[in-house]
């Protein structure tokens, strides 16, 4: 599932290529015939993410609020901005940002966000990555929910768990649900928010960290990271864990999100440089320090990373690095 790096930066492609300007809004696939219509022709105001949601808003008090879930996916096309990650993946943001980073094949470096693409990388399984298509805009490839369309550039959404129109005070209640994000409550009453809410509970942390309610953004792979890092069980309920080790579980979700939303990867591992730094940027297996290694000796103390379902998502953990409190 994208977490809230991912979806900050599809902020900030809609932010740079849409706000502004009038956009003309369809449902090629047909499913959001009624939404699309009611923002059809509209000049979008404004861009933002919050977690794992995104709320763009049009003209006339009109919202586009889309949350991608598991399957979600936006595809650029035209122009946007691309930088090696972005390019890696052919122009697609959400779920495929899993696939890496390969620097040095593509014409922009990871550094600085390149000029715009006048392109589209098709992606599908009857079509190779590297089939590239000239027209604009192009033919909607698949289920595509929503399609929004400036003069220069088109994002095609497929696979949403929600994609809806509302009005303010929808989107406020959509608001009030969700707990702090670090790129959105950049200030202490947000930390004050997280400590107080899971000191206050007797919940595991590594379940209280999956709540979008407590933390925006946190997902499986951020969790599994973040409480590496901390060297904390997952089990510890959260009225156990000191205040302090609570405001280091916040303030480092504050430093991984901003260099995720800068690298387009969950980078978890500090220090990396020169190759070792190359390779976790193109592969998951060179830049966690559990996530999706069970079985494999910890990096730290060697000893065997487990896993186990909680709420019905994967857990993983060192039974070592991360022992109880006080054993």
């Amino acid at each position: 599932m994208p977490e809230g790096h991912s979806v900050h930066r599809i902020a900030r492609q809609f932010a740079l290529h849409f706000v502004g300007k009038t956009v003309a809004v369809s449902s090629p696939q047909g499913r959001f015939a009624a939404g699309a219509e009611r923002i059809d022709g509209l000049r979008m105001l404004s861009a933002k993410a919050v977690g794992k949601q995104m709320f763009l808003e049009f003209e006339h008090d009109r919202w586009l609020r889309v949350h991608l879930g598991l399957y979600g996916a936006w595809d650029f096309a035209g122009n946007f901005t691309a930088d090696a990650t972005t390019a890696s993946a052919a122009g697609r943001m959400g779920q495929t940002n899993q696939h890496g980073t390969v620097v040095g094949e593509h014409e922009d470096s990871l550094a600085s966000i390149g000029a715009p693409r006048r392109t589209r990388l098709r992606m599908s399984e009857q079509e190779k990555a590297s089939d590239t298509v000239s027209e604009f805009p192009p033919e909607p490839i698949g289920a595509v929910r929503v399609r929004l369309l400036t003069d220069t550039t088109c994002a095609d959404l497929r696979g949403p768990t929600a994609c809806e129109v509302l009005n303010p005070d929808e989107v406020q209640v959509a608001l009030n649900k969700l707990g702090p994000d670090p790129l959105v409550d950049d200030n202490g009453e947000a930390e004050e928010r997280f400590v107080a809410t899971v000191r206050k509970k007797q919940t595991a942390i590594g379940i209280q960290l999956m709540d979008q309610s407590i933390v925006s953004g946190i997902g499986n792979v951020y969790r599994a990271e973040i409480l590496f890092r901390a060297r904390l069980d997952p089990h510890t309920p959260g009225k156990l864990i000191p205040e302090e080790l609570v405001r280091e579980l916040w303030r480092d979700w504050a430093h991984l999100l901003e260099i995720g939303v800068r690298t387009g990867q969950m980078m978890t591992m500090d220090g990396l440089t020169g190759d070792d730094y190359t390779a976790a940027l193109a592969s998951r297996d060179d830049r966690h320090w559990v996530y999706h290694r069970e079985g494999l000796p910890c990096r730290v103390c060697g000893t065997n990373i487990a896993m186990e379902l909680a709420s019905a998502r994967k857990l993983y953990w060192c039974p070592s690095c991360q022992a109880p409190l006080g054993s």
